[in-house]
């Protein structure tokens, strides 16, 4: 098929050449993008439903996914200019509703009623060490979990931020001593060191070590040397004996 890339043209600052089809990226209630042609450089919202094997007649709402990160309401029954929108890649939802947010200062609109979080770590373009936070005004902004399903449809516009991911740790206790260590995989030397730290050189001292409350398999027990656990991120408890051989 005679066609021109739509992506191809936008990366290229070039317009769009004459074609048969136009190529451009689609998903359905999604951020996963698949390649569909429609027949017109200015096609109606259903031309773009029916390019991509969809009942144009249902009811969807469809929205164009700009270069700029901000999302476009695309009227079924009007045109969309692909040679001058910067517009490669669509969404469409089987839905009647949208639901807004902001994302960094950008509006946005969803067509489900709820958002995984990491599908607002894409949008946001999140760097690894950048997290999501539900912006809580007079109030301690809240960490959005990739794995969240975040509702969308209580009232007001939420309003989401990207801000330096937190460090906060596995929190244990030590001979009921609260301490952080940075890794769920916590090591029998590693706990000795946190509540005995100056021990290495020690020669004539052993530990004894019990836990209670891991999260890996058993979830009590002792813990001997060159052994680990998987902690849980909070409660995870350590006793540790200090024996002096004679």
């Amino acid at each position: 098929m005679n066609y021109d890339d739509v992506g191809e043209a936008i990366r290229e600052g070039r317009a769009l050449r004459e074609a048969s089809a136009y190529r451009i990226r689609f998903a359905l209630e999604g951020l996963t993008f698949r390649n569909i042609d429609v027949p017109d450089p200015v096609p109606t919202g259903r031309q773009i439903l029916a390019g991509a094997g969809l009942d144009h007649r249902a009811d969807y709402i469809l929205f164009a996914y700009l270069d700029t990160g901000d999302f476009e309401d695309v009227r079924l029954d009007e045109t969309f200019d692909l040679r001058d929108k910067g517009a490669e890649r669509f969404i469409a939802f089987k839905s009647d509703r949208d639901f807004k947010f902001s994302l960094n200062d950008r509006q946005q609109a969803w067509g489900r009623a709820d958002i995984l979080g990491s599908v607002l770590y894409d949008l946001a373009d999140a760097s690894p060490d950048e997290a999501v936070f539900l912006e809580v005004r007079g109030g301690q902004d809240r960490l959005i979990d990739p794995d969240e399903l975040f509702n969308l449809d209580a009232p007001g516009i939420e309003r989401f931020i990207t801000a330096p991911k937190p460090d906060t740790g596995y929190v244990i206790l030590v001979n009921s001593e609260e301490k952080t260590v940075p890794d769920k995989h916590v090591t029998f030397e590693q706990v000795v060191k946190l509540y005995y730290p100056n021990a290495a050189g020690e020669t004539n001292v052993k530990f004894s070590m019990t836990y209670r409350n891991a999260a890996s398999l058993p979830h009590a027990g002792e813990l001997g040397e060159g052994g680990s656990v998987e902690v849980k991120k909070q409660g995870t408890i350590f006793n540790v004996t200090r024996t002096v051989q004679s």
